[in-house]
């Protein structure tokens, strides 16, 4: 089955060897997987999937990206960037207090040309989100709904085929270790590993989601993604490995844990973390390697997911080095 897809992203995305880090952890050889450098506004996971998205909204006759996401969102960054460069109009339902000067993945955003929508409880975002659609379509637009995160069915494509990518790589993994939130990364790494036989471990470190839930949500996003390649595979919770121990702080929230991770990786390896996604995944990675969670003589796949932007906002920026 022929499944629509654009191809920008920078692919396949480099492997590299984390030696310094290895020998300073005493623990498995770590790899990163290098999705920082997927090439299209600084990077990241999303363009993965927006390379399967905005194929989707061409096909409906789209005119109008509308999408939501924190005020820092790099999802919405990338979706920002993708509308410019594909000729689509663009709307963001960020959650957060507007500030006095913009920076980061919000300045990004406005340079990409995204009309912004601010919302200050998140509890009112997906109304608002909706509101905003059904006025795009009041006006005579046509407007595509661009998930939270990607994360659909089609999203998910994006890496079900990193997974082929990775093994064409050939290069051993025990372990795929990442940030999993909105569950599309996790749910379309479950349903490649399964389509294209990769034979270790997919473990997510939740960013903001009790594990139940996770396990919940990616078994049943990757169950109907398969749908998309053939006939549907039927996940169940067992086949989702989701820890949820470093998430107890809440979304977004800058702690120890990441101030750490994201030091380790700059100071030994020149390496940039962000301070939402991949600086709590990589925390919690560090923390398991201690604890002696995998064995010495594995090696752990770190996918790094992108969001450095976000290292310049002003309510990280502040934070990194005190």
């Amino acid at each position: 089955m022929k499944i629509p897809r654009l191809k920008f992203a920078h692919l396949p995305t480099p492997i590299e060897s984390l030696d310094k880090l290895s020998k300073v952890l005493g623990g498995p050889r770590i790899l990163v997987k290098r999705d920082d450098q997927t090439g299209l506004a600084f990077g990241g996971n999303k363009t993965r999937k927006l390379e399967f998205l905005i194929a989707e909204a061409q096909e409906q006759g789209a005119n109008l990206l509308i999408s939501g996401g924190a005020l820092q969102s790099n999802h919405c960054r990338q979706t920002a960037a993708a509308a410019a460069r594909y000729g689509f109009d663009c709307t963001l339902v960020l959650t957060g207090e507007k500030p006095e000067h913009a920076s980061a993945n919000f300045l990004l955003d406005q340079l990409f040309g995204a009309e912004i929508v601010t919302v200050t409880d998140r509890k009112d975002r997906d109304r608002i989100l909706q509101e905003t659609f059904d006025n795009a379509v009041k006006a005579g637009k046509k407007p595509y709904l661009v998930p939270y995160g990607g994360s659909s069915p089609t999203g998910a494509m994006g890496y079900t085929f990193a997974v082929e990518e990775f093994m064409y790589q050939n290069v051993h993994a025990d372990w795929m270790v990442f940030g999993t939130s909105s569950g599309g990364t996790h749910a379309g790494l479950v349903l490649g590993q399964r389509v294209f036989g990769y034979e270790g471990k997919i473990l997510g470190i939740s960013i903001d989601e009790p594990e139940a839930q996770l396990k919940a949500h990616v078994s049943e996003l990757a169950s109907q993604a398969s749908e998309k390649l053939g006939e549907r595979i039927n996940f169940t919770h067992d086949d989702v490995l989701a820890n949820e121990n470093y998430c107890q702080a809440g979304y977004g929230v800058f702690g120890e844990g990441e101030r750490e991770a994201i030091h380790l990786f700059a100071s030994h390896e020149g390496l940039l973390l962000d301070p939402v996604y991949t600086g709590r995944a990589a925390a919690g990675m560090i923390d398991l390697i201690r604890k002696g969670f995998f064995k010495k003589d594995e090696t752990v796949l770190f996918w790094h997911t992108g969001g450095q932007p976000a290292l310049f906002a002003d309510k990280y920026s502040q934070e990194l080095l005190r």
